[in-house]
């Protein structure tokens, strides 16, 4: 006989596991000057409003995210803070929002951190409500289109969002972590 596999529960530990055992034990300790460091020239980052000299400098508040549309080639390197805002908005904060019944979010009004401490508790914020929203679904919810929030991929399952959001918070959560060993090692004498 075949064993039953609880789908929710393994596309949610997915992300969990990676999420409790590695990744954001290593976004601990982050302080301001390396959240905010630029590794290269040309670097996007977050930036107090005004500052920028991005082709497009996103957000509603205080600060505001560097970007371009389309993107330069190759695309300019981005700061750790540049990288935990687009978790936040891009693949946590709009998914949430489009799917889970989160507040809307997007990058033309994101009131953009400016601290790490502020990053790093909208970021767990975002990944709870994240969190919740899977571990939410059942195996018909699994089973049906995203829907148009998702464009071209509105005909896809809902699982097969889950995983590229999964994917998604893996990935820029190892740029991350190999960002903060750069700056360890290297980027103290390039703080700004």
């Amino acid at each position: 006989m075949a064993r039953q596999v609880d789908w929710t529960h393994e596309l949610a530990e997915q992300l969990e596991w990676h999420w409790r055992e590695q990744l954001r034990p290593r976004f601990d300790g982050l302080a301001d000057a390396e959240y905010l460091w630029e590794p290269t020239d040309d670097c996007w980052n977050v930036r107090p409003r005004g500052t920028s000299t991005a082709p497009v400098q996103a957000g509603g508040g205080a600060f505001t995210l560097d970007y371009a549309s389309p993107a330069p080639e190759p695309a300019p390197v981005t700061t750790i803070a540049w990288r935990l805002c687009h978790v936040i908005v891009g693949v946590f904060g709009t998914r949430t929002a489009a799917h889970f019944g989160g507040s809307a979010v997007d990058y033309e009004s994101f009131e953009y951190p400016g601290t790490a401490d502020e990053a790093l508790g909208l970021l767990d914020d975002a990944h709870r409500s994240w969190a919740r929203g899977v571990r939410g679904l059942g195996p018909e919810d699994l089973a049906r289109p995203c829907g148009p929030a998702e464009g071209p991929y509105a005909d896809y399952p809902m699982a097969a969002l889950v995983l590229h959001i999964h994917r998604e918070a893996i990935h820029h959560g190892a740029e991350i972590s190999l960002l903060r060993d750069l700056y360890t090692r290297l980027g103290r004498d390039r703080a700004s």
